[in-house]
């Protein structure tokens, strides 16, 4: 079993919600739980296999979660011709709605575990992720994390594997922005918070360990009027400014880094978020760089083509987090095709597994399960009276890979 890496915890965990950049997520109702029969945990029987899916259906991080089971629900349909099978073994799916609360978490899936489900998937929230993984460790099952990013997610256990992107790969795309990162200024413009506190640790952590000098301006959290911070992001003449906001403040923030006119000067990055969010920006959003997990339009292929297809014909719209759930039911498939009822079995199989997902080719990193994967830079357009995303660059995986965890 690997050692649980404690390292950035506290710096990487608030990059779970950069990506949401400065706006408040929609708190959209998550899916109705599906009903589940009494199962068999193993294939033996070849009956049925029960996955847990454990993940927010209510509370702040309802709308991320839906993006999940939205694109959960599609990769299993995907993945097994509309069968919910896998050779003669019926895939039952029972959800559990955590709320974004750990010791919910815990408790479903001690609930689950308890009736015999050795493969548990989901959570959108960092803090809920590892205490699942904690309890994947002690009860030896399967556990795919979903769009819960932090770091030191990967790593922690040899049960433990992630479907989505962590936040040094967040970080990293920002690096992209930059032709070389050695020896380049990189300013981190955030809140004096917790969230701010963190984003700048995990910057300093990953760009300064490329040569970056990294430094900030962390501004208090009841701050109303930026005009003098937005000049000392100028007077401070950095290379990159890495943005780090949430709250309701953003918009005023935003304005003033436009009309003071740094965005004209000096690029400025931070993290696009889900569909609800391409609007809060106002006049800042043609000059802000954007790294990006996922946009509907991001890549052309086979299989993101079925995910946006299924979720449209549910009535619903593919979001940032929709390829998490997408990639989760592929490699819950993997995991019982290859190893029925067996654990250690399930793990071999998705260990080095590479498959072809709605963004590309996804590789497991057989030593630490970080999922390898290729990542966006994105600008904003105008599309009548509001933006769409499009794609400038696709950064490769390889360059955006996080440190191997021990």
């Amino acid at each position: 079993m690997r050692k649980e890496k404690a390292a950035l915890i506290g710096a990487v965990a608030a990059l779970t919600t950069i990506l949401a950049a400065c706006a408040p997520t929609s708190e959209s109702p998550g899916t109705e739980p599906s009903s589940s029969s009494s199962s068999s945990s193993g294939m033996s029987q070849a009956t049925e296999v029960t996955v847990g899916v454990i993940t927010s259906e209510s509370g702040v991080l309802a709308g991320y979660g839906e993006q999940f089971l939205a694109g959960f629900e599609a990769g299993l349909d995907y993945a097994t011709d509309g069968t919910n099978m896998v050779g003669d073994t019926t895939i039952v799916i029972e959800n559990r709605d955590d709320a974004g609360d750990a010791d919910k978490a815990v408790t479903a899936a001690k609930e689950l575990i308890g009736s015999g489900v050795n493969i548990l998937t989901g959570t959108v929230s960092s803090g809920v992720a590892l205490a699942v993984a904690e309890q994947a460790a002690q009860n030896q099952v399967l556990y795919i994390s979903g769009p819960a990013a932090a770091d030191a997610i990967t790593g922690i256990n040899e049960y433990t594997f992630r479907s989505g992107r962590q936040s040094s790969q967040d970080v990293a795309t920002a690096g992209t922005f930059l032709d070389d990162v050695e020896g380049k200024k990189v300013l981190v413009f955030a809140q004096d918070t917790a969230f701010g506190q963190g984003n700048f640790a995990a910057v300093d952590a990953i760009l300064g360990a490329q040569g970056a000098k990294v430094d900030s301006i962390l501004v208090a959290e009841d701050i109303t009027e930026f005009t003098t911070f937005a000049q000392q992001v100028l007077d401070a003449k950095p290379d990159l400014v890495f943005v780090a906001w949430a709250g309701a403040t953003s918009g005023a923030m935003w304005q003033s880094m436009s009309q003071q006119g740094v965005l004209d000067e000096v690029p400025v990055v931070t993290g696009l978020g889900d569909v609800a969010t391409y609007g809060a920006y106002g006049e800042a959003s043609e000059s802000i760089k954007f790294l990006n997990h996922y946009f509907a339009g991001a890549t052309d292929n086979e299989v993101n083509a079925a995910m946006v297809e299924h979720i449209e014909a549910a009535g619903g719209t593919a979001d940032l987090f929709s390829p998490d759930g997408f990639n989760a039911a592929l490699m819950v498939v993997q995991a019982i095709q290859e190893g029925a009822s067996d654990v250690d079995a399930m793990i071999a199989a998705l260990e080095g597994f590479s498959f072809e997902g709605p963004k590309g080719t996804m590789t497991v990193r057989e030593g630490d399960h970080a999922l390898l994967q290729d990542m966006f830079q994105v600008k904003l357009v105008a599309d009548g009276d509001s933006y769409s995303p499009e794609l400038v660059a696709t950064v490769p995986a390889a360059d955006v890979s996080p440190a191997e965890a021990e």
